[in-house]
């Protein structure tokens, strides 16, 4: 079975461990890891992984051109594994011209993180920046934090009903740290997916397991979250919550493939 990774971070090598040590900075934990394509590409063969899905976030608007042709470069490189999704901040001008910059790339959707570029999903800004993806590009969008008040799960409900053409994945299974009550307030959507990344290392297995299948099978997506975590011991983790052969091939596969139409 093909395995899809939906959810991966990768920097240039100049920068690359300098970035990931900022992540594990923001989130208070060590990274593992350098955030490189090709020690990426290493653990992706380690594991068995097919195809990954890298993206970077735009920390202000004017990194955003930078990040979306390094992406670019990277899945030229590796077309046989990657897949790319550009960088997108709320603060961009241009929007119409930005998502037809994406598409031109060949990058297949777009990437954000509203605690790291501190705005609220919820915010005229940002529903803005979503009138003009619906419709365009799927979107990955970091959900959950309880520290901040940028991407709560009843933020990312305001942002379904407002754009119901707009195809979302909410990572993190709808809400890292929040994971009940993205579950109660996100489960049901047919234009929302979520990812499993940065969240079977804090739940137990059946924990885990109650979560995804609230969401049910069709909606959830594998994801790692590298270089916070290692792609190996991601997969090890999915297959302890013990689901059935239908509901990991879709995780793991299927689902993956119909939202990047591969």
């Amino acid at each position: 079975m093909r395995i899809v990774d939906i959810h991966a971070h990768a920097f240039p090598d100049a920068i690359a461990l300098k970035a990931a040590e900022s992540i594990g900075e923001f989130y208070h934990m060590p990274v593992r890891h350098n955030g490189t394509v090709s020690q990426l590409l290493d653990l992706y063969k380690a594991a068995g992984i097919s195809r990954g899905c890298i993206h970077s976030v735009a920390i202000t608007p004017h990194s955003v051109d930078s990040i979306n042709r390094f992406i670019a470069g990277a899945v030229r490189e590796h077309p046989d594994i990657l897949t790319g999704y550009g960088a997108v901040h709320p603060g961009c001008g241009d929007l119409p011209g930005l998502i037809r910059q994406v598409k031109e790339l060949g990058l297949k959707g777009l990437k954000i993180h509203p605690d790291m570029q501190r705005f609220a999903l919820d915010s005229p800004e940002a529903m803005n920046m979503f009138a003009a993806v619906e419709g365009e590009l799927p979107i990955i969008i970091h959900t959950g934090d309880y520290r901040y008040e940028y991407s709560k799960p009843r933020q990312m409900k305001q942002v379904l009903d407002a754009f119901p053409k707009l195809v979302c994945v909410c990572a993190h299974l709808g809400g890292w740290s929040e994971w009940d009550e993205a579950c109660e307030t996100l489960a049901g959507y047919e234009n929302a997916y979520v990812d499993t990344s940065s969240s079977l290392y804090a739940l137990s297995p059946e924990k885990g397991r109650k979560i995804i299948r609230c969401f049910s099978r069709e909606r959830v997506l594998f994801g790692t979250d590298y270089p916070m975590w290692n792609p190996v011991e991601e997969l090890e983790r999915f297959h302890q919550l013990k689901l059935t052969e239908k509901e990991e091939e879709q995780i793991l596969c299927s689902n993956a493939k119909n939202l990047l139409n591969e």
